[in-house]
């Protein structure tokens, strides 16, 4: 089995060059320009092997192969662009890996994102390499939009209604099945399958971007994604606009799991659905769900009180703040 210390990082480049732009890839650095009337976004992720995926290199459990990692590190960026507005102009990757690391691991995740950023209407223009203890990837994607469509987390405004993209909690769902796939055994095989190609395959949110960018007037809106889980992306939302939300437990996309408690608390705190969380007037709520159909759903309002509350059976609960995701 060929390993990085076998190729070296020369011959380890001329292997990566096929999934990049080889128009932009060569030179020191990639010359861009945004479309015309359209500000840069920018956002970088750094994902590392045994903490955002698994490959079994630390003796984990697998639950992922190397085109995965590479479809899901780049989703994860696009996302954030979706949260922001914008739409990609190309992205850079920084990859560390250790010596005795299969050369047919790094060409995988390769694959995998440059299959993600064709699907997306982009591609890879540069990156840099180098050796480390740990396989990790840094990932910065850059995109585009009109000043006047960028979408912030602090326009909030109370009589807003939350809109959510998608189920929440597959993501989760996906990640037990392949942790515990015993477990798991109850559950049908195509909603199984399902799950974990929302853990391993998750898709950004690019087509409300291209919808949004087709209204006219733009809607004035909040928003971000859902990467650290729903009760995060309110939460977040809220702190940043001053204002407080209460959500419909009733009315949150969850997945179809015998408990539904736990189905809640995965689409709540489980994370990693990539989905955009947004705020808007009602009537655009209206609008946007109309045109999602069943890929979006109006889950909670904007309240004046400065708290984030669930209403659950009929009962207020807060929001856990103990069980949103940090890493740190």
């Amino acid at each position: 089995m060929l390993t990085l210390a076998d190729c070296g990082e020369l011959e380890l480049i001329a292997r990566l060059r096929p999934y990049c732009n080889t128009q932009l890839v060569g030179d020191d650095a990639a010359v861009l320009s945004p479309p015309p009337g359209e500000q840069l976004i920018v956002s970088t992720d750094t994902l590392v092997e045994g903490v955002h995926f698994s490959l079994g290199m630390n003796d984990t459990p697998v639950t992922m192969t190397p085109q995965d990692v590479g479809w899901r590190s780049l989703a994860a960026n696009l996302s954030d662009l979706a949260a922001m507005g914008a739409l990609p102009l190309g992205l850079t990757v920084g990859l560390a890996a250790p010596r005795n690391c299969p050369v047919a691991m790094i060409e995988g995740i390769y694959q995998g994102m440059a299959t993600c950023a064709q699907a997306y209407g982009t591609s890879i223009i540069g990156g840099d390499t180098c050796r480390s203890s740990v396989l990790s990837l840094s990932i910065t994607v850059l995109g585009s939009a009109p000043p006047e469509r960028i979408i912030y987390r602090n326009r909030a405004q109370v009589g807003d209604v939350i809109v959510v993209t998608g189920v929440h909690g597959a993501s989760r769902a996906g990640l037990e099945c392949l942790l515990y796939p015993q477990g798991a055994g109850t559950v049908p095989a195509e909603l199984r399958q399902a799950w974990i190609q929302a853990h391993q395959r998750p898709r950004p949110r690019l087509d409300i971007v291209h919808w949004l960018r087709q209204q006219v007037p733009p809607p004035r809106l909040a928003g971000m994604d859902s990467s650290d889980g729903l009760a995060a992306a309110v939460l977040q939302i809220c702190q940043a606009s001053g204002v407080g939300a209460m959500l419909w437990a009733e009315q949150i996309p969850i997945v179809d799991y015998g408990d539904r408690l736990q189905a809640l608390n995965w689409a709540l705190y489980g994370g990693e659905d990539f989905e955009l969380v947004l705020c808007l007037s009602p009537e655009w709520a209206q609008d946007l769900c109309g045109a999602a159909g069943e890929r979006a759903a109006m889950v909670g309002e904007i309240i004046p009180e400065k708290r984030v509350q669930l209403r659950l059976n009929g009962e207020l609960l807060p929001v856990q703040v103990d069980r949103l995701f940090q890493h740190f």
